[in-house]
């Protein structure tokens, strides 16, 4: 869905960081001084009791939130996209991806991953209930004022309820909602062009924004000034998302077609796997003076990066003829690498090369082609865009 900026970690769901901004923190309890007194109706209690179940609904709403966004995570990750985390905000949340998709067919999985979730909630809701409660779960769900059934129950009505509209909300095909994504991929998978698919689902994209900005506005004037409010806020971050959408696009066209190959160092200074602890001080780091260098195997292969400070404690504590092969850390030489094939756009939003500030390219056979640093994009950005625009 939508997101917010900067966020305040609440947990942390298989390794990837859940965090919450501010604005979230005032929709949470904002919803549960609503929500107490509905639920203190449905179930004929006492205020304690409502505000209680009220707490309860919240919570498990905004974890069904979480489970939907771990969807576009997991299947994210699982297609080789990293996930800087998910964050919840004033409208929902959203799983931040170290990069965009390459192709229809991940933009289309990643988009239906969270709808699929939200449905299956959902479905999972409505069933429990119609097994606990025979129908009284479907009262609370459709706001029957003279339903009275037991807490769980009004909590399996109104997660059901609230998840629905969720996912109605968000299949909708407007960009950027999960139902425009799925469009955006769909007209992609038909021309073979994801900037024309991008434009036609933003235009939807704010047709819907606009549509949102007039319902809300009459429901103000009906009588209603909070929930018409609350629908143009809504529509107005809609249009912006979109329309941030559609201006990327004449972006990425003036961008189209260069690649990392075209701007990295395609002669970068290399260190051998097997380069002792004692040489790597004396002929790359006192002789370069960089904090860090690639290292290849006999190959040619990307094996990882060592570094300055690394190497100084090896030799300090007395092992000068240790290899660098042994101070690499694997793990971190996938964060290191990055196909030399992919298009500059890919490296605008690539969180690695922000972290690292550069990046090893590597052919289908992980052969170590050049680097590309932060600078070099700059440049590159700099000097291309004068010329596509002319």
């Amino acid at each position: 869905m939508l997101g917010g900026g900067s966020s305040i970690q609440i947990a942390r769901v298989f390794g990837i960081r859940v965090g919450a901004s501010p604005s979230w923190f005032v929709v949470l309890f904002v919803l549960i001084y609503l929500l107490s007194d509905y639920f203190q109706s449905r179930l004929g209690g006492s205020t304690t009791e409502g505000y209680l179940v009220a707490v309860a609904g919240v919570l498990l709403f905004f974890a069904s939130i979480v489970l939907h966004e771990l969807g576009h995570a997991l299947v994210a990750r699982r297609l080789g996209i990293g996930i800087s985390g998910i964050d919840l905000w004033f409208f929902g949340g959203i799983a931040k991806m170290s990069r965009d998709t390459d192709s229809p067919g991940a933009e289309f999985k990643i988009a239906a991953a969270g709808p699929a979730v939200t449905l299956l909630i959902t479905a999972l809701c409505i069933g429990l209930g119609a097994l606990v409660a025979q129908g009284d779960a479907l009262d609370v769900m459709l706001l029957e004022t003279n339903a009275s059934v037991s807490p769980a129950i009004a909590l399996l009505g109104f997660l059901a309820l609230w998840n629905a509209a969720l996912f109605i909300f968000n299949i909708v095909p407007a960009f950027p909602l999960d139902g425009g994504r799925i469009a955006r991929a769909a007209v992609w998978a038909l021309t073979g062009d994801r900037n024309r698919a991008t434009r036609l689902a933003g235009r939807i994209g704010e047709y819907f924004a606009y549509l949102l900005i007039g319902l809300g506005i009459f429901i103000a004037a009906s009588g209603s000034p909070w929930d018409g409010l609350y629908l143009v806020i809504v529509g107005w971050f809609l249009a912006q998302g979109a329309r941030a959408a559609i201006t990327s696009t004449a972006f990425t066209e003036r961008i189209d077609g260069i690649t990392v190959a075209d701007i990295m160092d395609a002669e970068p200074v290399t260190m051998p796997t097997t380069t002792t602890t004692l040489r790597a001080q004396d002929e790359f780091f006192l002789r370069y003076r960089w904090p860090w260098f690639a290292v290849v195997d006999e190959h040619g292969r990307f094996a990882g990066v060592v570094y300055e400070q690394r190497v100084d404690e090896e030799i300090a504590a007395g092992r000068p003829a240790l290899e660098v092969a042994e101070l690499i850390d694997a793990a971190e030489a996938e964060r290191w690498h990055v196909p030399s094939d992919r298009p500059l756009e890919a490296l605008l939003a690539d969180e690695h090369l922000r972290a690292n500030g550069a990046l090893m390219a590597v052919d289908a056979d992980g052969v170590l082609r050049g680097v590309v640093t932060i600078e070099q994009v700059r440049r590159a950005l700099s000097a291309a865009l004068p010329q596509r625009m002319a």
